[in-house]
Order: C-alpha cells, then structure tokens, then sequence
C-alpha cells in the first residue's frame, strides 16, 4: 500500500468534505497512518480511546466479545467509513474490539485534533451526528431482525437488499461466510445449510465469496412465503 495524502483522502469523505481548508490542514496534520495486516488488533475492549479511525483500504470488523471468548460482529467497516467516534465523546474505554480482515489502511485522528474541530464547525459536528444516528439505526434494524426474523429470512433479505431493483446478479460475500454468518447473528454451519436450501429453492449458486442470484423475483417471492 503506498503511501497518501491524509488531507487529499479526508476531502473526499462525505463526514469531512464542508470543513474548511484550514480545519481539514489541521486534521490532517495530526493524522497517524497505521497500516495493520490481516488479523490484527487496533484496539479491544478495555484500550482507552483517543481519538477515531477512517478506513483507508482493506476491511476491519467491529466485535462484541464475550467472557467465554465468543465473537459477535457488529458491524463491517468498509473503506470511506469511521470508527470509534461514539466512544470518544464517552471518554470511557472501547466495549468491542476493532481487528483487520484484511490488510488495511488506517488513518488515525487523535482527539486533540477532532474535538475543536467540532467545537469550531458545527457543519461537521452535525455530520458527525447524522452518521452516529444512522449507525444507531442500523442496529436497531439488527435488533428488529434477530428478534422478528427467521434465519431463512435473514439471509433472504441480505441477497435482496444488496442486489437491490436488480433482476438478478451476483453477490459477492465482503467478508468470509463465517464473519458473515456472525454479522447475520447465524453460526456458520446454519449459514451454509440455508445457502444450500436457497439453491434448490430459488436456483442460487455458490462460487467461493460470489453467490450468483439468477431471479430476484423468485427470492422475493420466496420471501413473502416465509
């Protein structure tokens, strides 16, 4: 991975793209590159947060972990998006552990530099709390499924979601089927069995990561009978 430009890269994020150029130059001259390798840790519950994350390349997982070592993903992080904000503004430490799924990118923003940027930017402020709410509602639309929804449905309403209006395509997994699995709230062994029941039903073909949907129409209806 070659080296970047920080204040070039947080232009192009929708969280930072109003700021000012005077207040991007100053982010930006307190960022931290941190290149981490596939399977290691950025930080795990009980690490003291200091400031926030934007992914760069790669994928990092964010995971509740429970005391008997068990792993639940919260939430994939894809290149663009941030993490660990909402704990900044706690100042407590991190509940969940962030680790790469691959080997990744990282910019680091320490919170010397964030917290008077928002003090001085209320657009970026504002920013920051609309993408804060709309994480908050994406897991409670998380809750709603665990508690509501089937597994069959689950992972029915994944494939349709991501295809979304598409008559049919191809589904490439972001992340391996066992983190997924995870993210669904499924182990790995219901995941693949309903994969499998799904290509008698409505014709799906697995191929490693790439899950090829020849009829979104017969998935959907599929859905509506479950």
């Amino acid at each position: 991975m070659s080296t970047i430009s920080p204040e070039q890269f947080l232009r192009h994020i929708p969280l930072f793209s109003a700021c000012e150029p005077a207040q991007l130059a100053r982010l930006a001259e307190g960022a931290v590159e941190r290149r981490v390798e596939r399977g290691q840790i950025l930080f795990q519950p009980g690490d003291a947060c200091d400031g926030m994350h934007v992914l760069v390349v790669g994928r990092v997982k964010i995971v509740l972990v429970a005391r008997n070592g068990q792993e639940k993903v919260l939430e994939i992080i894809n290149p663009g998006q941030s993490f660990g904000e909402a704990i900044l503004f706690l100042g407590e430490p991190y509940p969940v552990m962030a680790q790469a799924v691959e080997d990744s990118l990282v910019l680091f923003l320490p919170a010397s530099r964030v917290l008077p940027a928002l003090e001085a930017d209320n657009r970026l402020a504002r920013r920051m709390l609309a993408g804060l709410s709309m994480r908050l509602r994406s897991l409670l639309r998380d809750v709603e499924s665990y508690t509501l929804h089937s597994a069959r449905q689950r992972v029915v309403s994944y494939f349709l979601n991501t295809l979304g209006d598409a008559p049919s395509g191809v589904v490439t997994l972001p992340v391996n089927k066992q983190l997924l699995a995870s993210r669904l709230n499924l182990t790995p062994e219901t995941f693949s069995r309903l994969l499998q029941k799904l290509g008698e039903e409505a014709g799906l073909v697995v191929d490693g990561r790439d899950i090829r949907v020849p009829d979104t129409a017969a998935l959907r209806r599929l859905l509506d009978t479950l």
